[in-house]
């Protein structure tokens, strides 16, 4: 299997956004969103989804985080689904609980070219160095809608906010790098319609 990669940008009036992401890489990434909490957070991602990443992103920080994390999380979804292309051969379903600590995480997407989206995490602070902690959820609300996945994520136990906020991200690499990986009996794509 080649290595699937898509290359991505987005430029508003609100963000300026390039990205590259391989599906197929070893965790390597160079992440710039100007919310070095956010940064953090996308390096769990990649680096525990095995995913090379690069991205780049100018966003209108002085208003606040919100255009900044969810049109990076657009972006993302649209480089998910542009490097899954036409999801032959790969597993569909990922799933993983991830604890950190004290906290448990669990997240499981699949790849059904349909978007849905479910969300039970309870953060007690409004936000985690410069980023608010609701737009957790609306990045990854963005994601799944843009990259046409069901994604469901949810904390089974908590108590640090940090905590909380890397589990989920790194629970989603891990549940997206099943779900993406290749399924060697698997010659069309895993789905009684004939299409994902």
């Amino acid at each position: 299997m080649e290595k699937r990669i898509a290359e991505c940008t987005r430029k508003t009036k609100e963000t300026d956004i390039t990205m590259t992401l391989c599906l197929d890489g070893s965790g390597n990434n160079q992440i710039d969103t100007g919310i070095p909490f956010f940064d953090h957070m996308l390096d769990g991602f990649a680096r525990h989804g095995l995913f090379d990443l690069s991205v780049k992103v100018k966003g209108d920080l002085a208003v606040d985080c919100h255009h900044t994390v969810e049109d990076t999380g657009i972006v993302l979804g649209q480089a998910i689904a542009e490097a899954l292309g036409e999801k032959t051969g790969i597993r569909r379903y990922g799933y993983f609980i991830l604890p950190m600590d004290e906290t448990l995480a669990l997240c499981a997407a699949d790849l059904s070219g349909r978007p849905y989206f479910k969300y039970d995490a309870e953060f007690t602070v409004p936000r985690i160095g410069g980023l608010d902690t609701e737009m957790i959820r609306d990045f990854f609300y963005a994601v799944s809608y843009s990259a046409s996945m069901n994604l469901h994520l949810k904390i089974l136990d908590g108590g640090n906010n940090h905590h909380m906020a890397e589990a989920l991200f790194k629970a989603f690499g891990k549940a997206l790098d099943m779900a993406s990986s290749e399924e060697p009996r698997i010659k069309d794509v895993w789905s009684t319609k004939g299409t994902l």
